[in-house]
């Protein structure tokens, strides 16, 4: 599931909590005379301040933002635009979802008509939201550059070090990863694991390849791809080596686990780090940041679009380029962590000096623009925002002791071609 990215509590909840949430924290309805301008999302972007500080300088706008869950935002955002009717003036689009959608590029406005430069974001962003026909169709919000959370104070009871350097040393690779699970194992406080969930593990793994799992030419590459095979091998080695708390991310349960420290590690793309504050704010200062096993990768990050649906493509527009633009964007990397996709930011003393006093001061904006500059971007397919959650799945039965490996893999590479004919 490794394109599953809420960013925040708010986006656990139960999609019509949420609705009722964030459209009361958005200030309610347009006023006679000004243009209600709906945004659909499915996570706490970090938009809700910005908002209120475009409608002072646009006063003939309100901005209403509705947060559905992950899975039911993308569903109805498609069934939207096949029945005509239904979406919002800005759609989020994850990025495991938008090469599912640029099919449907004509559906969406294209931002160059309204002044928007391509340059402006990473070139692999611009270029995953680029339709056939050359249309700038989604502007770059996030990026996922990954790193490694980890609890400082659980690998000191453990007898692991605790400093961030000598923590990345203890796994170059993710081999070395699941030894030092063991090791930690060998002497954690009961009940606690080493990380939340076989199916994140995978997540990291298999973002770090340099083909995923479809082609360029849109071939779905699953069965033939070693690399999904070897990141679905060690994710599920870790999970027979008991080192996984079998959390289903972004359950209760998992959240829940934050709390009362369940795991020491997770996976951690840049977005997770207000996930974590979030769940768990108690917990500031107990929580540090290592390098990913492997040195880089991605999971996550998203854009926004305008649907030609909008009654006022134009004022979307606007606010769209607003909200991405490197200002707001690096505002809301040093504010919440979500990590731009403005090539122009990584070399910027604001975010490449930014710390997180959360997780021990760590040096957050050297940590992620380092992971996310030396990333190798995979190729996206029309179907990956199907398959990842098929895998992860399959390791989850794993994970829970209801399949063996072999099992769970042939049930895997079944569900897949499945979910992928024509």
């Amino acid at each position: 599931m490794r394109t599953r990215r809420p960013a925040a509590l708010t986006a656990l909840m139960l999609g019509c909590l949420a609705l009722v949430a964030t459209t009361l924290g958005a200030c309610g309805s347009a006023k006679p005379g000004q243009t209600q301008l709906v945004v659909e999302i499915f996570g706490d972007m970090g938009y809700r301040d910005l908002y209120t500080k475009y409608e002072q300088s646009h006063p003939g706008v309100k901005i209403v933002e509705h947060i559905v869950s992950y899975d039911d935002h993308h569903k109805n955002l498609q069934a939207h635009l096949l029945g005509g009717s239904g979406t919002g003036d800005i759609e989020a689009i994850d990025g495991g979802y938008i090469a599912q959608f640029k099919v449907m590029s004509d559906k969406f406005v294209d931002f160059r008509d309204y002044g928007a430069d391509p340059s402006t974001w990473l070139p692999w962003k611009s270029q995953q939201a680029t339709g056939a026909d050359g249309s700038l169709m989604g502007l770059g919000a996030d990026v996922g550059g990954l790193a490694m959370c980890y609890r400082r104070d659980l690998f000191a009871q453990a007898g692991l070090p605790t400093d961030r350097d000598q923590v990345a040393a203890l796994w170059p690779d993710w081999q070395s990863y699941i030894a030092a699970g063991k090791r930690f194992k060998a002497n954690a406080p009961d009940g606690v694991a080493w990380f939340d969930s076989g199916s994140n593990i995978f997540n990291a793994i298999v973002g770090q390849a340099p083909v995923g799992y479809t082609a360029p030419g849109n071939k779905v590459v699953v069965a033939d791809n070693p690399a999904v095979k070897n990141a679905f091998n060690l994710a599920v080695e870790a999970v027979q080596a008991g080192e996984s708390a079998k959390l289903a991310t972004f359950s209760q349960q998992w959240n829940a686990g934050f709390q009362r420290g369940s795991f020491a590690t997770v996976a951690c793309p840049a977005w997770m780090t207000d996930t974590i504050k979030q769940n768990a704010p108690e917990t500031s200062g107990k929580w540090d940041i290592a390098t990913i096993p492997g040195g880089s990768g991605n999971w996550g990050g998203s854009f926004l679009t305008v649907p030609k649906q909008s009654k006022h493509r134009k004022e979307a527009a606007e606010l769209a380029k607003w909200l991405t633009a490197p200002e707001q964007a690096s505002w809301i990397f040093r504010t919440q962590g979500h990590l731009p996709s403005q090539a122009a930011l990584y070399d910027d003393p604001a975010v490449l000096g930014n710390t997180n006093a959360f997780f021990n001061n760590a040096p957050t904006g050297q940590i992620f623009t380092e992971a996310a500059k030396t990333l190798r971007p995979q190729y996206q397919g029309p179907k990956d925002g199907d398959i990842g959650p098929l895998i992860g799945l399959g390791i989850t039965r794993v994970d829970k002791g209801k399949q063996r490996p072999d099992q769970a893999w042939h049930q895997v590479l079944k569900d897949v071609a499945n979910a992928t004919e024509p």
